[in-house]
């Protein structure tokens, strides 16, 4: 069985994260397992300069991984300069959730929610220039005349209500 997955894309600055935020916590208040990807385009760093398992990763170890009774943390140089695939992200590390929340990959075939507000821009990214056909509904903070479902995007229960109905509901 493959692991459901939803993306929530915006451009930036748009509150994706704010979004998601909001989203994790009430799915968690009805007893939900969430996993989250957050694509990120820099080359970020996890590991501080000088604490162990930097020291350890930069001796060569390709995985590094660190545990503690609470949780885990792991630092795997991907093979060449290739990252890796969304599905295989999904399929190797989140075989234990309900649901996976990605925050960016806008070019990915998982369904999508995208942010708006006016503010941030006039044109869409999903029924903007292009038709992204995997648009599922819009979190705006004004009215929209599109396809798909608009919530305001404040309303994260309704949003809740429309992902578990659409992804979790047995």
């Amino acid at each position: 069985m493959s692991t459901t997955a939803l993306s929530i894309v915006a451009k930036s600055g748009t509150g994706k994260t704010t979004l998601l935020e909001k989203l994790i916590a009430e799915l968690k208040r009805r007893g939900l397992q969430i996993g989250v990807i957050k694509h990120d385009a820099h080359n970020f760093e996890i590991d501080h300069e000088g604490k162990d398992s930097w020291r350890l990763t930069q001796a060569g170890a390709d995985t590094m991984l660190i545990t503690s009774a609470a949780k885990l943390a792991m630092v795997k140089k991907n093979q060449v300069t290739e990252e890796p695939s969304l599905q295989e992200l999904l399929d190797t590390y989140f075989n234990d959730v309900d649901i996976v929340l990605t925050e960016g990959f806008k070019k990915n075939r998982l369904p999508k929610i995208e942010v708006h507000r006016k503010e941030r821009s006039a044109t869409l990214l999903c029924r903007g220039d292009e038709y992204d056909e995997t648009l599922i509904a819009f979190a705006s903070d004004e009215h929209l005349d599109v396809d798909v479902p608009v919530f305001d995007i404040n309303d994260f229960v309704g949003i809740c209500n429309f992902i578990e109905n659409r992804f979790v509901a047995s």
